[in-house]
């Protein structure tokens, strides 16, 4: 039903999780742990779902604060569990608000400060990765809750990989050579969302040893994760939630 990144083990305190596609209800082609509530899912199987889900992590649903994603780069300092619309990353410092977004190939990060207990999570999909939206929401901690990147650590999730993440030139144009490779048999792009944001963590002062790295793939890893490319569209959501548990 979900993994629980590694780095954030160490933690007790800290709830953190991205979810699989598996233990849910839905039918086919959403089958079947979806979790998004805009992805034309009947409304009472995703409400099923969600509740296994973060019952399964010991989270109550009038703990989560979410929101409708547009692929921008706002962020939200949750201050309540509310759903929201227009944001695709949150920060909170708050005990007991579970923050939390959908993917379906792009990229989630979660960040811990483990030193002022502040967390975030992120939606990074190509268009917020070129806004340098994990980036941004790092920055975005350091002024509200003056997190230190150093006491950072962070977790960039499942996604669709670069080896599967074919774009064109005006996707392409948008990243710098580190994060694309030209295939020239095929004449086109790849892109490594997974690194670019990774990257932007570590110019701001998180330490490479503090971040870990997903290694599954939407894509190639189809059977257990949801991917928007792969299944042209009609498909469900992951989520990637974190929290801390307060008394």
């Amino acid at each position: 039903m979900f993994c629980i990144p590694k780095i954030f083990q160490q933690f007790p305190e800290l709830i953190a999780a991205e979810s699989t596609r598996h233990g849910g209800v839905s039918d086919f082609p959403f089958s079947s742990l979806n979790l998004g509530i805009y992805s034309g899912d009947s409304p009472e199987a995703v409400q099923e779902n969600r509740k296994r889900f973060f019952g399964s992590l010991g989270i109550d649903l009038a703990e989560v604060c979410f929101s409708y994603q547009i692929h921008e780069d706002k962020i939200w300092v949750a201050q309540k569990p509310e759903n929201l619309e227009g944001y695709d990353a949150f920060i909170t410092n708050q005990p007991n608000i579970f923050v939390c977004v959908t993917v379906a190939d792009c990229t989630p990060v979660l960040i811990y400060d483990a030193k002022n207990q502040v967390v975030a999570s992120v939606h990074a999909g190509w268009k917020g990765t070129v806004l340098a939206i994990s980036g941004k929401t790092l920055q975005k901690m350091q002024e509200t809750f003056g997190t230190n990147p150093a006491d950072c650590y962070a977790y960039v999730g499942i996604c669709i990989d670069e080896c599967s993440f074919e774009v064109g030139d005006e996707v392409a144009n948008h990243f710098g050579e580190n994060f694309k490779r030209f295939d020239e048999e095929k004449g086109k792009f790849f892109v490594d969302l997974k690194r670019a944001n990774q990257h932007q963590l570590i110019t701001l002062g998180v330490p490479e040893n503090q971040i870990e790295i997903s290694e599954f793939s939407t894509v190639l890893h189809n059977e257990n994760y949801f991917s928007h490319r792969k299944e042209k569209g009609k498909t469900g959501r992951m989520l990637a939630v974190i929290g801390v548990r307060g008394e």
